[in-house]
């Protein structure tokens, strides 16, 4: 399917057609800020209930569904098939690798706002798990793609060591403080949201830790994030398939303008 073309989630029809950044369905005339990309992979053990988590129905016209055979494949299909402003559902947080990659090579420098109660900044030699998808922001700032100055990490609470050893030497920004640094110099950014980023209570999480944000405090912070940049688009990351999660992500992305 083409990037420019994508399914409603209304009427069900193939009409909602990119009018630059925003789609607007030729049959029912709903209008969307972004396009969503589904992404139902999980590079690691016993990651099936993230992976469903892709599937679940949020109100968004589907312009692609990227599966693949290895975490390299993905990365490329993602970033060749993203349309102008895209919410990507994962899956895991290597779903923002690929999205975060082609944003980047497209605007040339964006801010990156990386929220989760994990760090994700371990390589295959320190992971001690060896799953994927304990390395995505590690990945993408090895890659060149950000900048560390350019990333905030933001709600981590459970890291590894080798992880607070890289963010003390690497110059990563870290939590709300480090926000207004990482956007400064940049233009736009990308918002990758883990959902372990909340307070278990809040939202069905597949990695829950307990001391999170909760669903008012992440809406205000993603309202002022949109408040101090352009947001290119989003990521969601780290869910169950819980049709309950609906209502509070449909509120956090419209937060961000999406």
């Amino acid at each position: 399917m083409s990037r420019l073309r994508a399914k409603c989630p209304d009427c069900k029809t193939f009409t909602a057609v990119a009018l630059g950044p925003d789609y607007e369905c030729h049959s029912c005339g709903r209008n969307f800020s972004a396009g969503l990309v589904r992404v139902p992979q999980a590079w690691g053990d016993g990651g099936e209930a993230m992976a469903e988590a892709a599937w679940l129905e949020l109100p968004y016209p589907e312009t692609s569904v990227v599966e693949a055979d290895s975490l390299e494949e993905q990365s490329l299909a993602l970033a060749a098939d993203l349309p102008e402003r895209p919410l990507v559902l994962g899956g895991c947080c290597c779903s923002h690798v690929g999205a975060v990659e082609g944003l980047a090579a497209r605007q040339g420098r964006i801010s990156l706002i990386w929220l989760d109660a994990h760090g994700d900044l371990n390589t295959p030699e320190t992971s001690p798990s060896g799953n994927q998808w304990g390395m995505p922001l590690r990945m993408i700032l090895d890659s060149g793609a950000v900048a560390a100055e350019d990333v905030a990490l933001v709600g981590a609470r459970n890291l590894d060591p080798p992880e607070q050893e890289f963010i003390a030497t690497s110059g990563i920004r870290v939590g709300l403080d480090g926000i207004e640094e990482a956007l400064d110099g940049a233009a736009c950014a990308y918002v990758a949201f883990d959902a372990d980023v909340a307070e278990p209570s809040e939202l069905s999480v597949f990695m829950p830790e307990p001391d999170g944000l909760t669903l008012v405090e992440l809406e205000r912070l993603l309202l002022e994030i949109r408040g101090r940049t352009s947001v290119l688009g989003a990521g969601l990351t780290g869910l169950s398939f819980e049709p309950a999660n609906v209502e509070p992500l449909g509120k956090l992305t419209s937060a961000l303008g999406l």
